[in-house]
């Protein structure tokens, strides 16, 4: 039994489970869980079942009591695919097999620690400063936990409304693709072998614009199960996989289109629109594009921020957007803004009606740098036009350019707050490492907002602070980080729901032109999870 008379407990039992996932998974996990574990100071012993499953102990000084004990266990299961947290779960029954015992299957548990070093972890044991060590280590993993259990205590505690219609497949539950690139089971009455999962998980993704070296960099990071599926022919087998993967979804009937650059020649124009020129080139440069941004964000700085504060709430939300608008201005190389209000809240992490609300407002606000020259019509969105107003071009000019690149709402963000994203723009972009006075005059927001948000992102080991100037932290990755809190599963959900919306709205308005629904318009619960490629784009490649 892991518990005490008091539920506490003496040893972390971290049990990975060929029931979870496969051999090659459960492998890959305790490489993973020894290069964690190493880097936090703990010491351990680790043993290994006939049917293949791997059991990991960690001795501790001071017991546990249970509630932490499974916290630490469960955000280790957020690392491992294969870990099994039910023994520490199970307050009264919780048990493991330990090293000698006989296996159900036959044979016995085998210790793959040497004996004497086993001996000599058990005597020691590990400290509270390591256990703390630990818990720094799984910071990412722990928020997530305690988010996601206090928005679970808040459904419980509110009323059920009564529900209007049948939910969704899949809806609030990871689906059966993503599940086998994860852990690399699936359903052998769908597929009849390994073969016909890997091309059905291949399929998926080369649908929804990922490359080869983006699917090859995650057989190691988020699809180990994919990777157990191919075993050691993955060399050989995979690119021709995604050959065939690729060749089958770029000629299957019915596909749906990526969207194209720009508006195009399929554009609703009414007579509102501009005139077209009849000669000489009509879209900007790249490089001019870049330059408009550069100067706008002198001016966004020095000017337009300080202005919008003035909004109060809302003003944080209007300062995020014109960011966004920028970031899509340099990803796109493009002055024109066409895109609905559901792409600008992906990248914004906001609800639709919310973008649409603020986008007039931020017109009327930015003194003639956001001007809309056409009204959405049928299929096509609202189209505002970015410039820089005469009165601010002598200013542009004058200040020089930020290092770095304007974002709107990063991933990460979304688990932390807006003004977190605004305080590490002030770390990020400045001009030297600032203070926490600086950050705050810079930023605009409350002595408190701030403290908070650097609290955050200092445990996350996003920032740190060197006397009393603050830096980012440049091996933190912040697209790792965002998979670590759990953030990318909300935002695929965001693009998930978005398309399912769009293509009910497209599907609505092509019954007044065509009494025929196009296929590519019929909602698919698995063709339409969209998985978003592991980009820096991200917000915009959705």
């Amino acid at each position: 039994m892991l518990h005490g008379t008091d539920g506490s407990v003496a040893t972390l039992c971290l049990d990975l489970d060929t029931s979870k996932a496969l051999k090659g998974v459960v492998d890959s996990d305790a490489a993973l869980l020894r290069t964690l574990l190493g880097d936090a100071g703990v010491v351990f012993v680790e043993d290994f079942s006939p049917s293949g499953g791997r059991h990991l102990y960690v001795p501790l000084q001071e017991r546990l009591s249970h509630s932490e004990a499974r916290e630490l266990v469960e955000a280790l299961g957020r690392v491992a695919t294969s870990l099994d947290p039910s023994p520490h779960q199970n307050l009264t029954d919780g048990c493991i097999r330990v090293p000698g015992s006989a296996h159900k299957s036959g044979g016995h548990q085998t210790l793959i620690t040497p004996l004497s070093q086993a001996y000599d972890v058990l005597r020691r044991r590990n400290t509270p400063a390591t256990v703390a060590a630990l818990r720094v280590v799984l910071a990412p993993e722990l928020r997530r936990n305690r988010i996601e259990k206090d928005r679970q205590a808040k459904a419980a505690a509110s009323p059920r409304p009564q529900l209007t219609r049948m939910p969704l497949p899949g809806a609030g539950s990871e689906s059966p693709l993503r599940r086998t690139a994860r852990t690399g089971l699936y359903d052998t009455a769908r597929y009849a072998s390994a073969s016909e999962a890997r091309m059905a998980v291949l399929n998926h993704l080369a649908a929804c614009g990922w490359t080869l070296a983006q699917v090859t960099g995650e057989l190691t990071g988020q699809f180990p199960g994919l990777a157990a599926l191919y075993g050691s022919k993955q060399g050989r087998l995979l690119p021709k996989e995604w050959a065939n993967a690729q060749a089958f979804t770029s000629s299957t009937p019915g596909e749906k289109q990526a969207p194209a650059q720009g508006r195009g020649k399929d554009a609703f124009i009414n007579d509102t629109s501009l005139t077209q020129p009849t000669g000489g080139a009509i879209k900007p440069s790249p490089a001019s594009i870049h330059q408009l941004v550069n100067d706008l964000e002198n001016v966004l700085y020095a000017v337009l921020d300080h202005r919008i504060q003035t909004h109060g709430r809302e003003g944080l939300s209007l300062r995020l957007l014109l960011r966004g608008l920028l970031g899509y201005m340099r990803t796109n190389n493009t002055n024109l803004v066409d895109v609905g209000c559901r792409t600008l809240a992906v990248a914004l992490g906001k609800h639709h009606a919310t973008i649409a609300r603020l986008l007039p407002r931020l017109a009327a606000a930015s003194d003639g740098i956001l001007i809309k020259v056409m009204d959405a019509r049928h299929k096509a969105a609202d189209v505002y036009l970015i410039e820089l107003p005469e009165q601010y071009q002598q200013l542009a000019r004058e200040l020089t350019w930020r290092k770095g690149k304007i974002h709107a709402i990063r991933p990460v963000f979304r688990a932390l707050s807006d003004p977190a994203a605004l305080v590490y723009e002030a770390i990020e972009r400045g001009r030297h490492s600032p203070t926490t006075a600086e950050i705050i005059r810079t930023t605009g927001l409350s002595r408190s907002a701030v403290d908070i948000a650097l609290a955050n992102m200092e445990a996350l080991a996003m920032i740190y602070r060197v006397s009393r100037a603050w830096s980012v932290t440049g091996s933190t990755n912040l697209s790792a980080l965002a998979v670590r809190l759990g953030v990318m599963d909300e935002y695929q959900a965001h693009v998930a729901r978005n398309r399912r919306e769009r293509a009910a709205w497209h599907a609505y308005l092509d019954r007044f032109a065509n009494s025929r629904v196009p296929e590519s318009d019929l909602y698919d619960a698995e063709r339409d999870e969209h998985w978003v490629p592991p980009d820096e784009l991200i917000q915009w490649a959705a």
